[in-house]
């Protein structure tokens, strides 16, 4: 990317995209903070993948949804790697229910989860990012949660937040030399082993241009070129990326 090595955060990265995400860092030469809430052993196996391909990873455990716990986590990161040039928030739940049956604490969880934790961790690292002159934010919606889903109000409240939040950073910090994008994802499979064997029903595959679901290395691939360099001149975009699927 550069000559100097970046770090990167990225949340909810023990499996699936956010492990993806982590690895196309890794190959781009960045430094890598790993996050889980739950699943250790997990994160550490993605962190080894990480140093294996010649860069630092540090496993940084907690649930982005608590305001403390997203504390925690930044005092560990800036301690250990000074600076973290990189953020890109993964990390999401996706509960569905009747609307009519959603209580205020579920209501609730989802809304700490799946939007405020961005707003939190974009501002736990954007003062380092302004310091230096240069940093880049990914953010994540749905192609679900964008169109509106039945029986995903309070994810679909939350990710127009993100595209909401994500269009407000990326003017108010663009004369600071930072990115801020939205990736929406569309149907994608739960790793990278292919798409022959798809279990999405055959009406949302036909939805699909591409006729078939993508990996989580597509994914990575997009929030790695937002990350670069070359992507520096691409800000406050929602970039679906979904096999050509009407969003």
């Amino acid at each position: 990317m550069t000559t100097k090595t970046r770090t990167a955060f990225v949340s909810g990265s023990g499996r699936k995209i956010g492990r993806a995400i982590v690895l196309e860092l890794a190959k781009r030469g960045c430094n890598v903070i790993v996050n889980g809430s739950k699943n250790r052993k997990a994160c550490e196996a993605v962190a080894a993948e990480a140093e294996k391909l010649g860069v630092k990873a540090l496993v940084a455990m907690g649930d982005v949804g608590d305001a403390k716990a997203i504390a925690d986590m930044e005092a560990v990161a800036l301690k250990h790697f000074a600076q973290v040039d990189i953020l890109a928030n993964n990390a999401a739940i996706r509960p569905h229910g009747p609307f009519l049956e959603t209580t205020d604490d579920e209501w609730q969880l989802v809304l700490d989860i799946d939007l405020t934790a961005s707003f939190r961790l974009s501002r736990a690292f954007l003062p380092g990012m302004v310091a230096q002159g240069w940093g880049r934010i990914v953010n994540f919606t749905g192609m679900n949660a964008i169109r509106g889903n039945i029986g995903g109000a309070p994810i679909s409240a939350a990710k127009h937040g993100v595209w909401g939040l994500t269009k407000s950073l990326a003017k108010e910090f663009g004369s600071n030399g930072i990115t801020v994008n939205a990736i929406s994802p569309g149907p994608i499979a739960p790793d990278d082993a292919g798409t022959a064997a798809d279990h999405h029903s055959a009406e949302m595959i036909a939805q699909i241009p591409l006729g078939h679901r993508g990996t989580p290395s597509h994914v990575a691939a997009l929030c790695g070129f937002l990350a670069s360099e070359e992507g520096g001149f691409v800000t406050g975009q929602m970039i679906a990326c979904n096999g050509g699927a009407a969003t």
